[in-house]
Order: C-alpha cells, then sequence, then structure tokens
C-alpha cells in the first residue's frame, strides 16, 4: 500500500469515497494532505497531472460500491498559489493555481471528444486515439503497416463548459482587469454546477494552466494561447465574503454602532471633499445598506434594493458623487450612459468559437450583483438602452431569449443614476419628466429623485469656496471621519448580521398614518395624488436601512422618522405642484399634474359644446382660445 492508498483510506477521506460512488468526485483538502505528507502535497502543486493520476489509481485498489469513474478534485491551496489572472505567466503552465473572478461569459454545456476508436479496414485491428485538440485526430497508421483514412467505429466523450473569468473591479481598482477561458470538464457541468457558474457569479477556481497550440496560415505558432482547465469551482455565496473582518473589527464596528451620531459620521466619511448635499448624501448612505428582500409563499420577493436618481445643474459634484460611492462596496461599478449600450447594461449573446458558438457574457448590471452600479450621464443612454433596465429595476433579474439562448440571470444591483436638464439647468416650475430624457415608466421606479440646484446665495457660496480652499491648502481637512477600508468593513458587517430585519408597532404605525394622513389631505375626485403605494414600499425599504446602519435587527420610530423625511425632500424638490401649492406625484412620474389634468378636461368639454353648439366639427382655435379664458384659462 503506497502512501496515496494511506491517504485515501483515513476514516475520514474513506467516508467521503462512499459518497463520491453517488457524486463522481472526490474532493480532497490541500491542507490535510500537506499535514499527512509535505512531499505528496509539494509534488501535486508542481506535477498535478502525476499526482492525480496515482490518487486516481489508488481509488481503484479500494473496495467500494458500484460506481462511474471517480474524479479527484482539490481546494484550499496555500496563499502563495492564489495567483491574480493578470499575473498568470508562463512558468506557472501545468502547475496547480488558485484565480478568483466573475464569470463573464458562459457557454452551453456540450459533448466532448476525449478518446476515437478507429478500425484499419484491412487487419480489422481497433486503434484508440487520444483527442485533446479542437479537430479530430486520426491513426498515423496501423500496426499492419496500413496507412491512409481509418474508419470511426466509436467515441468516448464527456461534458465540456467554457467560462470567461474576468478579475473583480474591487481587486482591479480601475486597472483593466485581466480574462482568461476557463475548460470545466464532467462533474463539473451537472445542472447544479451550471446554475451555480452562471454570468455574474464570482468564482474561486483551483486548477492547472494549460496551453493550446494555435495555427497560423496552416502552420503551428510560437505563441500558443492559454487557458484555465478547473478541477474545484467554489462559488464566493456571500456577495462581501472577499472583506475580512477581525475580532477587533468587529468591537469597532459595534462600538460605532452605538454612538448617537453614527449617521453623521458616516455620511462625513462619503465624499467628504463634495461640501453640503447632507440629505442626498444621507440617502445614499441608506442605499449602501439597503433594504430586506422579502420572499412570500408563493415564491415572488419585494425587492430590498433602493435606487436614487439625481438631476441638476453643471458643476453640482454629481459625477465625484457616483464615483466616490462606488467605493464603498464590493463590486461596485460606474459606468457612463454616453459610453455603454443596453446590453453593456443587462446581457447579451455574443459568437465566440473558443466558448462553443453563442455564449452568453454579462453586463454591468449583473456583474455588479448585489451590490451598487452608479450610472452618470443617464439622459445620454438611447430610450431603447433605458428600458433594458425595467426587469433588473423592479424583479432584480435579467432574462433574455436569443440564439437558441434561454436564461435569467441575477442583478439584486442597487442604482444610482445622475442626469442632466435638457436645457441646462433645471427649473423647479416645469416637471422632471419634460426637463430629463428618461421614460416615465423608468422614472417611477427610482425609490428617490432629487435636483441639485445652483442657486447664488452668499452665505452658502462663502462657506463652499471656503471648503474648497481649505481643501487645497490642508488636504486633511476634508479627511473621512472612517476611512473607506472600516466604511467597507461596516457596511459589510451590518449586511451580514442584520438579513431579517422585523418592524416595530410603533414604527408601522408611523409609516401607515402617514401614507393614509398624506392621502386623505388630498381627497377628491380628480385631484393630486401626492403619494403612491411605489412611495411606501420605498419608505419601508428606507427605513430598513437605516435601522441596519445601527445594527439594529428590528424598525423603530427614529428610523421610519427618518425614511418620512428623506421621502418628503425628494418630493418637496420634484413632486410639488407650484400652480396648485400641493404635493403631486404624477408631476415626478408622469409630468402632468392634477391642475393640468384638470384644465385639459375643461378644454375638451368647451370643444365638445362648441361642436354642439356650431354644429361643426372644425373648430377654429380662437374661438377656443376666446372660450377658455372665459372660463379663466389663459396660455393654451
Amino acid at each position: 500500500m503506497n502512501r496515496y492508498e494511506e491517504f485515501l483510506r483515513l476514516e475520514e477521506n474513506l467516508k467521503a469515497l462512499v459518497e463520491a460512488c453517488e457524486t463522481g468526485r472526490i474532493i480532497i483538502d490541500f491542507n490535510k494532505l500537506d499535514i499527512f505528507d509535505p512531499s505528496i502535497a509539494d509534488r501535486l502543486l508542481e506535477s498535478p497531472d502525476e499526482v492525480i493520476t496515482e490518487f486516481e489509481k489508488a481509488i481503484e485498489n479500494i473496495e467500494l460500491p458500484e460506481h462511474e469513474k471517480i474524479h479527484v478534485r482539490v481546494r484550499n491551496l496555500p496563499s502563495h498559489r492564489n495567483i491574480r489572472i493578470r499575473n498568470l505567466r508562463a512558468k506557472h503552465i501545468n502547475k496547480l493555481v488558485e484565480i478568483e473572478g466573475v464569470v463573464k461569459a458562459a457557454s452551453e454545456v456540450r459533448p466532448q471528444i476525449y478518446e476515437a476508436i478507429f478500425q484499419c479496414p484491412e487487419c480489422g485491428n481497433q486503434i484508440a486515439v487520444e483527442q485533446k485538440g479542437v479537430t479530430l485526430k486520426t491513426p498515423a497508421a496501423c500496426d499492419c503497416g496500413r496507412r491512409g483514412v481509418f474508419k470511426l467505429i466509436d467515441t468516448k466523450k464527456y461534458h465540456i463548459r467554457w467560462l470567461t473569468l474576468e478579475e473583480p473591479y474591487e481587486i482591479t481598482s480601475g486597472e483593466r482587469p485581466g480574462k482568461i477561458n476557463v475548460l470545466l470538464k464532467e462533474d463539473l457541468t451537472t445542472p447544479e454546477m451550471q446554475r451555480k457558474t452562471d454570468p455574474g457569479i464570482q468564482l474561486k477556481v483551483v486548477g492547472i494552466l494549460r496551453e493550446m497550440q494555435r495555427k497560423v496560415q496552416g502552420k503551428v505558432s510560437t505563441r500558443p494561447d492559454i487557458y484555465f482547465e478547473a478541477l474545484f469551482v467554489e462559488p464566493k455565496e456571500e456577495e462581501f465574503e472577499d472583506i475580512q473582518i477581525t475580532e477587533e473589527d468587529r468591537k469597532k464596528i459595534e462600538e460605532l454602532a452605538k454612538d448617537p451620531n453614527i449617521y453623521d459620521i458616516l455620511i462625513d466619511s462619503l465624499a467628504p471633499s463634495i461640501y453640503g448635499w447632507r440629505e442626498i448624501k444621507e440617502a445614499i448612505l441608506l442605499q449602501l445598506f439597503g433594504g430586506v428582500r422579502h420572499k412570500f409563499e408563493d415564491g415572488t420577493y419585494v425587492r430590498g434594493n433602493i435606487h436614487i436618481l439625481i438631476t441638476g445643474d453643471p458643476s453640482t459634484a454629481k459625477s465625484v458623487l457616483l464615483s466616490n460611492v462606488v467605493k464603498a462596496l464590493p463590486r461596485g461599478r460606474y459606468v457612463s450612459g454616453k459610453g455603454v449600450t443596453g446590453s453593456g447594461l443587462t446581457t447579451t449573446v455574443i459568437k465566440n468559437e473558443l466558448l462553443g458558438g453563442w455564449v452568453l457574457e454579462a453586463g454591468a448590471l449583473v456583474l455588479a450583483n448585489k451590490s451598487i452600479l452608479a450610472i452618470d450621464e443617464f439622459d445620454k443612454m438611447s430610450k431603447d438602452d433605458q428600458v433594458a433596465m425595467h426587469e433588473a429595476m423592479s424583479l432584480e433579474t435579467i432574462s433574455i431569449a436569443k440564439a437558441s439562448i434561454v436564461a435569467t440571470l441575477p442583478a439584486q444591483t442597487s442604482i444610482l443614476a445622475a442626469a442632466n436638464p435638457k436645457l441646462g439647468r433645471f427649473d423647479p416650475y416645469r416637471s422632471i419628466v419634460d426637463q430629463v430624457a428618461i421614460p416615465e415608466t423608468l422614472l417611477s421606479r427610482f425609490d428617490l429623485k432629487f435636483a441639485l440646484r445652483d442657486i447664488p446665495a452668499k452665505e452658502q457660496d462663502e462657506a463652499m469656496v471656503e471648503h474648497i480652499t481649505r481643501s487645497r491648502m490642508y488636504p486633511e481637512s476634508v479627511k473621512p471621519r472612517i476611512d473607506l477600508q472600516m466604511l467597507r468593513k461596516y457596511i459589510t458587517y451590518a449586511r451580514k448580521v442584520c438579513e431579517d430585519i422585523k418592524m416595530t408597532e410603533e414604527a408601522s404605525e408611523m409609516l401607515k398614518r402617514f401614507y393614509v394622513e398624506m392621502r386623505s389631505a388630498y381627497s377628491s375626485e380628480g385631484g393630486s395624488v401626492p403619494i403612491t403605494l411605489r412611495q411606501f414600499e420605498a419608505l419601508i425599504r428606507l427605513a430598513e436601512a437605516s435601522a441596519k446602519v445601527r445594527l439594529d435587527n428590528y424598525v423603530r420610530k427614529e428610523d421610519a422618522e427618518r425614511a418620512i423625511r428623506l421621502m418628503k425632500y425628494s418630493l418637496q424638490q420634484l413632486g410639488y405642484d407650484v400652480e396648485s401649492g400641493r404635493f403631486d406625484i404624477d408631476k415626478l412620474e408622469s409630468g402632468i399634474t392634477a391642475s393640468q389634468r384638470s384644465k385639459m378636461r375643461i378644454v375638451l368639454d368647451l370643444i365638445e359644446e362648441l361642436e354642439t353648439k356650431l354644429g361643426e366639427k372644425s373648430i377654429p382655435i380662437v374661438d377656443v382660445k376666446a372660450a377658455a379664458e372665459e372660463r379663466g384659462i389663459v396660455g393654451i
């Protein structure tokens, strides 16, 4: 009995082998192998093919229930074998390493021939030929001496799937992310594994870096392609698990959460170089923490992500704010509406011969799953590209059915968008629909909408320029109250420990009372509608996020008050009908206020009256204007 077999006969591994008869694989923990026999562990890193073959031979010597081939998988490599994709080099070829990345594209699962059986037409001898390339390799000659064409009589196949893995955004820190094609074989292509390796999912992959010869004008190139053959794939189930929180970090976070000024501390840590806009920063802070995703008995979900739209005048630091915010969350992404398409945001189907024809390629919304996507110049996107976001914003999924590929990808992504008014500056007397090139159906999916206005005011202007000059003279004066790394850890910890937030009776009554009283105050047939159920659901999400900031699993009165205050601030800016002096959600979401609808109805009634009175279908516009002015309506 050799050392390979001795290791497999350990009680824990023997039990795993019995289970492997069903699953088709045994997973070897590298740390345990290193403790058992360091020489085998070292050899596994340097010559993985040889060591895996030895383990497979050892498995054959062990009496097990009837089974198919058992594949040997390896996990928990030492940290020095965790290599960034962009740092993979020739020295890593045929070595065992670990990489990490987000699935950018994925092929369908397809059969692959790994051995072809040919028959000699003269002597009937059968010749087995191992297949490694993309084209079928035939025998050069038979043992009887015959050369030429041989008859293919049988093939042995396994299933494969190709992935394109891209380095996560938080690792690249603005650099161009590294990419590599990853080959999954056999038990790594089961339906269960297929779901775990769809585009947008972050993976840890242990495997062997391979080279693939390519031909140029029929000759073998001196520059082969490389790909990564996976031996073990581990989805990163917790979206923030790459952030390590020590016991010291946990104590500091819990101490901060008890501070009565914690909201101010965190707000001051968000883009401190930008002066003012505290209410908007507060709303974005709640967006980073997020609400709770609720699942009902019928299988439907109510999203927990908060979507925010910021519009306003030039030079109000919208772009700087967006680019700063995405750094607060792992996988956060920033894109510009000028350079992004609908497929770049959602997903698309591309043709890739290596990956096996048509494959899915994930867009920014999928790649930022469970994080935040900041979209600058949102109004510069085409209308068709904006409409592509509907499903992601409401259902948190991306569905696609193109080129025989039908798939639904996760997109639990918070959206922070910034847009500019068509005429340069924001006009409070006109609706946002008239001023920003965004469809009404998309506008209604944003929980909060804000306008950043540059209004001359001596005291405000003095304070702003003082802030800017001090930040240039004394950069430490705009230092965040807690650094970015601690902010990321704080948000990560809050999301982990506050997964099931309940609402107290007091907070529930306060939110319900606000909603009912707002609507009751405006109740009249055809009157303005100040708030709808969409805003009520947004209030709940905001209140849940407010509770997370305190690491509290209960939404309390102060959380409800904060949510109501921010909702009122948003409505006051963009949902206030100056003409009637009332809140009107229709001004915010459709661009037509109740007072405008009332005037439109009066004018339509006047036209019908004039048609009856004059007995004509065609009424001169001057007559309509005159009749309208008698009713007190001018300017039509």
